[in-house]
């Protein structure tokens, strides 16, 4: 049994527990070599974590769901009171960062977008690259959101929705692919 130490500021909200917890990941879901996964998290089946992305639940939950995919260098964390909850079929690009928010089924976060806590963003949704999406901002269902900070620009289209379903079941197959090629010896060097 691990024993908390004593840190220097007891009174801002800290939980040892939550670092001594083992991410629980789904045997069909593929971690790429280099990603950090640790704390309260869980990863649901088929879902990949890739090259250099950061999953820290250091506080409170992290949940993944299927199909879900964060590419390069993506980040979730949380804050306190703030848990983050990624839904199905959810791309992460390059570089993204979820700060303690939801991002429910169906969503596409473009490369280098932020969204911080205790934001929704809602079903079938998508964050264009670079967005950065405030605290406590709700994102409506099937809306396209831009900028910094991010605003509303319209619907998502139905090529955009083709988009979003096209990314994660590439990011499915390719962590198929990419489990298959460690499985015959290739290596991905750090």
């Amino acid at each position: 049994m691990f024993q908390p130490p004593e840190v220097p500021f007891p009174q801002i909200h800290w939980d040892f527990s939550a670092i001594t917890e083992n991410p629980e990941i789904d045997p069909t879901a593929w971690i790429a070599p280099g990603a950090t996964l640790y704390g309260r998290v869980s990863v649901g089946a088929r879902s990949s974590i890739w090259f250099g992305a950061v999953v820290r639940g250091d506080h409170e939950r992290i949940d993944i769901g299927e199909d879900s995919n964060l590419q390069d260098g993506a980040i979730l964390h949380v804050d306190p009171h703030s848990p983050c909850k990624i839904g199905n079929r959810v791309s992460l690009g390059h570089r993204a960062l979820v700060h303690g928010a939801t991002v429910e089924d169906d969503v596409l976060i473009g490369i280098s977008a932020n969204v911080l806590s205790r934001a929704v963003i809602g079903r079938g949704a998508f964050i264009a690259a670079g967005a950065l999406v405030l605290e406590e901002t709700i994102v409506p269902p099937g809306t396209l959101w831009a900028g910094v900070p991010a605003r509303q620009i319209r619907e998502v289209s139905p090529e955009l929705a083709w988009r979003t379903e096209r990314t994660w079941k590439h990011y499915a197959n390719n962590s198929v692919a990419h489990r298959a090629a460690q499985k015959q010896g290739i290596r991905f060097t750090q």
